[in-house]
C-alpha cells in the first residue's frame, strides 16, 4: 500500500505559512521573491531561492532554477529544462515543461502536466483536476481523489497509482476517474483504487498489481470511447 499524505491538512498548513509570511515585510532582492498581489517570472536562465505569492501565478521560464514555488490562489509553470525542488499551489494548475526536473509537485484544486523528458523524483499528487504525463518520469507515485489520470507515451512512474476514497467533506465528485495506461508507459509498484473507477490498460503497457478496479484492456493508440 502507497503511504500517503492528508491533502486537505497539507493544503491548510501550506495556506496558513503563506498568511504569516504575508505578515511580515516583503520585498524583492536576488535570493527569493514574496508577494501577496501578482504573479512573479524568473527569467530564463536566471536563479532565485525561495518564490511565493498568495493571488498570482509563478512562471520559471526556460532553463531557471528556484528552490520552491507557492501560491494559494494561481498557477505555477515550470519551463523546459527548468529545475526546483518543490512545486505546491491550492488552487491552480502545475506544469512541467519538457526536460523540466522538480522533487515533487502538488496541488489541490488543479491539473498536473508533465510534458516528454520532465522528471518528478518524488510524489505528484492532487485531489481534483486531471494529471497527465507523456513521456515524463515521476518516482515517488501518483495520488489523487477525484482526478482522471493519463500515463501515455514512455511514460515511468515508480511508486504506483492511488485513487483515494470519496471524502466527505465536499471534495467528492460523482464521475468516475478515468484512469488510462497508455501503449509503451510503465507503472511500477501498485495500482490501488479506493474509489469505483474506470481503468483502461494498453496491451503494450507494463503495469504492477491491480487492487480495487478490473482493468479494460485495449489495442491501438487509445482506449475505447
Amino acid at each position: 500500500m502507497i503511504a500517503r499524505r492528508n491533502s486537505r491538512s497539507a493544503a491548510v498548513c501550506f495556506v496558513l505559512v503563506l498568511v504569516a509570511a504575508c505578515e511580515m515585510s516583503i520585498e524583492d532582492d536576488d535570493a527569493s521573491s514574496n508577494k501577496v498581489n501578482g504573479s512573479i517570472d524568473v527569467p530564463a536562465g536566471k536563479a532565485a531561492a525561495e518564490v511565493q505569492t498568495v493571488n498570482g501565478s509563478i512562471t520559471v521560464e526556460s532553463n531557471g532554477t528556484i528552490k520552491s514555488a507557492g501560491t494559494v490562489n494561481g498557477n505555477i509553470k515550470l519551463g523546459a529544462y527548468a529545475t526546483a525542488t518543490s512545486l505546491h499551489t491550492v488552487n491552480g494548475r502545475i506544469s512541467l515543461g519538457r526536460g523540466a526536473h522538480a522533487a515533487e509537485a502538488s496541488t489541490v484544486n488543479g491539473s498536473l502536466t508533465l510534458e516528454d523528458g520532465a522528471d518528478l523524483t518524488g510524489r505528484l499528487g492532487n485531489v481534483n483536476g486531471k494529471i497527465s504525463l507523456d513521456g515524463a518520469h515521476v518516482g515517488g507515485g501518483i495520488d489523487t481523489m477525484n482526478g482522471d489520470i493519463a500515463v501515455t507515451g514512455t511514460s515511468h512512474v515508480e511508486g504506483g497509482i492511488e485513487v483515494e476514497e470519496a471524502s466527505s467533506g465536499g471534495l467528492f465528485s460523482n464521475k468516475d476517474p478515468v484512469v488510462i495506461i497508455g501503449p509503451g508507459a510503465t507503472v511500477q509498484g501498485d495500482l490501488v483504487f479506493k474509489r469505483k473507477v474506470k481503468l483502461y490498460v494498453s496491451d503494450r503497457a507494463t503495469i504492477g498489481n491491480v487492487t480495487g478496479a478490473t482493468a479494460v484492456t485495449y489495442s491501438g493508440d487509445k482506449p475505447p470511447p
